[in-house]
């Protein structure tokens, strides 16, 4: 069982959290149920929501987002559900129809692409969609709001009887307009709308001489609106046909809701089910911000967050335009508890509650702002003392809280327990207060307890150097421009720089030595050796940077050498093989020459024949014999190629064959028509037509008209 307090939570800001994931809720009932969001109490629930998490942000990311799951909350409907003969109003059951709607699209949805979000879907599984709420609404109510005339043949009735008696008084009105228009007894207006009904706006000096019931005047008293005597006796019979109407409407309504009270507890599932929707929707659309994943689960004890943000402060800064650091840190059984040292304001507090933070995240079923690689388990308690702990309402102190705050530690640590103590054992006598710290310390340590702590004291920085599975840690701080560079590294106690940040805001030097001289010496030169450390180390890795780039850079420039190199030594051997066959060929065309002259001067064609037979015989004893495992692979390489010769003379001469036969079945050509002078012709798949003036050698001259032309006799045709 989970048990993380309040004090915790409020400690690590994670209500701040909370808020700034409410803003992205559609619905009031889904940030109510963001903002409560606490820790899961069984740890078994924590990775399915965090997968439903997880497939809600891949939607949001893809091209088919999961679809829209608003809706208005009913909860004053299911109450008034709960009272015996109550009755919903028509609003009520639009809501009603709406969410049944919803809750169906999303079901469906899901179970489409059940392959993709296997874990939402599962959890949609589990509602019990009815399609019978949705269906008698609908038979009742129309999308406007109002009540179908088909609600009941009662109604259908009344409404039938209303058009006739509207029909009438439209009539009668009109007629009495007409006849009191004539006789000028109206005002310019003639006629207006009073309480609903159509009036006569008579002048008040012709007010006598109009029958009906006056219901009004103007301002001024000069118009007086007179509802004609005609239509007096169908107004009193649409009044009780609209008392009719209501009537069976409050009827139908009432024995609409009489249908849906079974439903109740259904209803209040599928309000439910949309709220968890919008709190997945919210926490996906807030992992989207703050670039939040999934980390490695474990089911064995270990934190290891790579390249990690502080949620509120990464936003923050993203609105500044300001560079936030990500920080690495591990917690395994060889390191469990990490004791961070090193100046004010270079990082220790955001360090420490970026870890709890991120933490109560993961255990709340939310993404965490680090690299997917990280690595985390899941602890039963998390402990908290950050901050100025001075208790107003109790009359305590600070370093009376933080007693009280170990006591409370000291009852609940474990081994499946994260403690995160800030400034861990200030508020009384350094010297005290670091021992009674140093006890305490121990004491979590024994228990197998995990933790993360901040401190200035040298005894808790030589504790955790002597504890085999306690580490050191410090956040780097330039030593000459005295800036943090909110880097942690492990391994290392920092040193607070107390000195040298005073001498930075002005305080004098002497003042500094003498301050110096006031305490032991064996302590400033321990203060003095941890700060000498920082300042190598922080050499140390500048000039390893600096030889990494210099061997990447060595190892560019060497590779780029071997393949010059090698290009060069290809071109030599190329450029000798030339010059070998080249030599070659010039000492056989100076003995060919020779042989040549012989035969000029002497003609005997034998002793030529022998010569020559002699210089072949000697230029074929000088080539190499190929060797017979080469000669194997050049014969197989001989066979593949002529394999492929003879597979691609196979589908030419298929080819061939198809085209043979298709020319067979194409029917004959035309037969050709000897052209002489004066034929009229057309080039063959040609349009135009023109006539032959000349032909010489198989070439005629034809004229289109505008202009002549030379066309081979071979590609014209006769036209009829």
């Amino acid at each position: 069982m989970v048990r993380i307090d309040k004090k915790t939570l409020e400690d690590l800001e994670f209500p701040s959290v909370l808020k700034q994931m409410a803003e992205f809720c559609i619905t009031e009932a889904g940030k109510d149920a963001v903002l409560a969001i606490v820790p899961f109490h069984k740890t078994e629930h924590i990775a399915p929501q965090l997968h439903k998490v997880k497939e809600f942000k891949a939607s949001l990311e893809g091209e088919n987002p999961i679809p829209n799951h608003g809706f208005d909350a009913i909860s004053k409907d299911l109450h008034i559900l709960g009272i015996e003969n109550s009755s919903l109003e028509i609003s009520a059951f639009r809501r009603i129809a709406s969410m049944c709607e919803t809750t169906k699209t999303l079901l469906r949805f899901f179970k489409k692409y059940e392959e993709f979000y296997v874990y939402l879907n599962a959890f949609s599984e589990e509602i019990d969609h009815d399609p019978a709420i949705a269906s008698e609404i609908h038979k009742i109510i129309d999308r406007y709001g109002e009540i179908k005339n088909e609600a009941s043949a009662e109604l259908a009735a009344i409404r039938k009887r209303l058009l006739l008696v509207k029909g009438k008084i439209g009539s009668s009105f009109a007629r009495a307009l007409a006849q009191y228009a004539a006789k000028d007894y109206l005002d310019d207006i003639k006629e207006t709308i009073v309480d609903n009904r159509r009036v006569l706006a008579v002048s008040a000096m012709h007010r006598r001489k109009v029958k009906g019931a006056v219901l009004g005047s103007s301002k001024t008293g000069s118009i007086v609106y007179i509802e004609p005597q005609e239509t007096l006796e169908f107004a009193n019979e649409l009044s009780n046909l609209l008392y009719e109407e209501s009537e069976e409407i409050k009827r139908i309504l009432k024995q609409l809701t009489q249908f849906i009270r079974p439903y109740a507890k259904l209803l209040a599932s599928y309000q439910d089910y949309l709220t968890t929707m919008d709190v997945l929707s919210a926490n996906a659309k807030y992992a989207l911000k703050i670039n939040g994943v999934l980390p490695l689960l474990t089911n064995e004890k270990r934190v290891f967050l790579s390249k990690a943000y502080h949620p509120l402060l990464l936003i923050a800064n993203s609105k500044r335009k300001e560079k936030t650091y990500p920080q690495t840190i591990e917690l395994q059984p060889s390191s469990s508890i990490i004791v961070i040292s090193g100046p004010n304001a270079g990082g220790k507090s955001i360090t420490l509650k970026t870890v709890g933070l991120l933490q109560v995240m993961l255990q709340s079923g939310m993404l965490i702002p680090a690299d997917p690689e990280s690595e985390l388990s899941f602890f039963d308690r998390i402990l908290t003392d950050i901050g100025d702990n001075q208790s107003i309402e109790n009359h305590l102190s600070t370093y009376s809280y933080r007693l009280k705050k170990m006591n409370q530690f000291l009852r609940k640590c474990n081994d499946k327990t994260l403690f995160l103590i800030d400034e861990f054992g200030t508020g009384s006598d350094p010297e005290l207060g670091g021992a009674l710290a140093e006890t305490f310390l121990e004491e979590f340590y024994n228990r197998d307890a995990y933790g993360i702590i901040t401190t200035h004291y040298t005894n808790l920085k030589l504790l955790a150097n002597e504890l085999p599975n306690a580490i050191n840690a410090n956040m780097q701080f330039d030593s000459k421009s005295l800036e943090p560079l909110y880097k942690l590294h492990l391994g290392e106690a920092g040193s607070s720089f107390t000195f040298e940040v005073a001498q930075k805001n002005g305080i004098p030097y002497s003042l500094i030595n003498k301050a110096k001289k006031k305490i032991e010496r064996g302590k400033i030169r321990f203060d003095k050796t941890i700060a000498n450390l920082q300042k190598e180390r922080s050499q140390l890795r500048k000039n390893s940077e600096t030889l990494k780039n210099s061997a990447q850079k060595a190892e560019q420039e060497s590779k780029q050498l071997e393949e010059v190199n090698l290009k060069v030594q290809e071109k030599l051997e190329s450029y000798q093989e030339l010059y070998d066959a080249n030599q070659r060929l010039i000492s056989l065309g100076k003995k060919f020459d020779v042989l040549s002259e012989k035969y000029f001067n002497n003609k005997r064609k034998k002793q030529l024949t022998d010569e020559l037979m002699k210089m072949v015989m000697v230029e074929n004893s000088k080539r190499k014999k190929i060797a017979p495992k080469k000669k194997q692979q050049l014969k197989a390489k001989e066979k593949k190629v002529a394999q492929q010769v003879e597979k691609e003379v196979k589908v030419i001469r298929e080819r061939k064959k198809k085209e043979k036969e298709e020319a067979k079945k194409a029917p004959a050509p035309k037969p050709k028509v000897a052209l002489k002078v004066g034929d009229r012709v057309r080039m063959i798949d040609g349009r135009a037509i023109g006539t032959i003036d000349t032909i010489e050698k198989n070439k005629a001259i034809v004229n289109y008209g505008m202009f002549t032309t030379n066309v081979s006799m071979e590609e014209l045709e006769k036209v009829n």
